[in-house]
């Protein structure tokens, strides 16, 4: 009989450590890794989607990192195709693939597939871009908050696109976006193990303030002085980039604008961390805990 396949899923908040065990997992397994974060395959966005370094590349196959421009049009759904069809490759010789990110809808592209949502007229959306524009994304939140709270506590809520889509689809079906959510499950012909690592809030909050620090330290300011021409992009629109485009348009002061970041980075990773609790079958350890531990726990759920 053939031996089943495994997907080990690292998921987590922002700066949690995943890129570092998936490497270790990565190596014990002898196999290669997958990447989840969108942030990560545009290769302009280097030191602010805090990528693996070069010297964590060597250290173990990834895919899906720079991979693509921020001038690429590339979608969930595009990301879903490609990464099955990296999985079927990769399952011819390895038993184990490992996969690392904190992007939730990414990761369940892949673990679940992609939700069937219903054709929603194309008037709607354009109605809602105006109201971005005129009123605000504020003014979106608010409605998706009473339209579908559900949606509100867990999509990433600082991007418009995110927002508009959810909006969209209440306005135009007449029933929650929340509620479209994982009704058809797409079969898998891969068993998937998710290892969620976690830490107390101030942990997570000052690893994430810490790494913002060391992002500066390594250069980010000159990365969104680069990218500033292209700030329209929704790629661009992103927590790291944004705070720093207002320090450039002379709005917000240096100092100012990197404690935004850190806020927006630890509201980010309590979203994260919403959104993966939803999922019960996910085996939760310790920033701290030893390797040894989490791959018993590992070995016990593939076999």
């Amino acid at each position: 009989m053939e031996k089943t396949k495994t997907l080990i899923s690292i998921v987590g908040p922002t700066a949690i450590g995943k890129t570092s065990l998936g490497i270790k997992l990565a190596n014990h397994f002898n196999t290669e890794i997958i990447s989840a974060d969108s942030r990560q395959f545009f290769k302009e966005m280097s030191i602010g989607t805090a990528a693996p370094t070069l010297d964590e590349l060597s250290q173990a196959k990834h895919y899906f990192i720079h991979n693509k421009s921020i001038l690429d049009d590339y979608s969930v759904g595009s990301f879903e195709k490609e990464a099955l069809k990296t999985l079927d490759n990769l399952f011819k010789s390895k038993d184990t693939v490992i996969m690392v990110g904190g992007s939730g809808l990414y990761v369940n592209a892949v673990t679940n597939g992609l939700d069937n949502f219903p054709e929603i007229d194309k008037s709607i959306r354009e109605t809602l871009n105006l109201q971005l524009i005129n009123n605000g994304l504020e003014s979106l939140q608010l409605q998706l908050k009473t339209l579908d709270p559900k949606s509100f506590e867990t999509i990433e809520i600082a991007n418009p696109k995110r927002v508009i889509r959810a909006l969209e689809i209440c306005i135009g079906s007449g029933k929650p976006y929340s509620s479209f959510l994982q009704k058809n499950k797409n079969k898998r012909n891969f068993k998937v193990v998710t290892i969620g690592i976690t830490a107390d809030r101030d942990i997570i909050y000052d690893r994430i303030n810490r790494r913002v620090d060391i992002m500066m330290d390594l250069g980010l300011l000159n990365e969104v002085k680069q990218l500033e021409p292209h700030k329209a992009l929704n790629s661009l629109n992103t927590v790291g980039y944004k705070e720093l485009f207002k320090y450039l348009d002379n709005q917000w002061t240096l100092e100012f604008a990197t404690s935004e970041i850190k806020k927006n980075s630890r509201r980010f990773a309590k979203r994260q961390l919403t959104w993966f609790k939803r999922n019960t079958k996910t085996c939760w350890v310790d920033y701290k805990d030893d390797f040894d531990f989490i791959l018993t726990k590992i070995n016990a759920l593939i076999n």
